[in-house]
Order: structure tokens, then sequence, then C-alpha cells
């Protein structure tokens, strides 16, 4: 029983920190965009 409630938590931990790095890739993303345009905006 305390196997599987650890295996359960590992998963959820697991989906989390996935979930999150991609969040922070897509942020990265937006905030390069954002970059581009006050660059373009410059010029």
């Amino acid at each position: 029983m305390k196997r599987m409630m650890l295996l359960m938590v590992v998963m959820l931990l697991s989906a989390a920190v996935l979930g999150g790095c991609n969040t922070m890739h897509g942020a990265g993303e937006d905030i390069s965009e954002g970059g581009q345009a006050i660059q373009n905006a410059a010029d």
C-alpha cells in the first residue's frame, strides 16, 4: 500500500515538473517575441 502511494506521488510530481517546463518554454517564446517587436519598432 505504501509503495502504491509513493508511486502515485512520484507520478504527480513528475507531471507537475514537466508541465512547469512546458509553461516556462512558452513564456520564454512570448518574451522573445516581445523583444523582437520592440527591436523592429526601434528600426
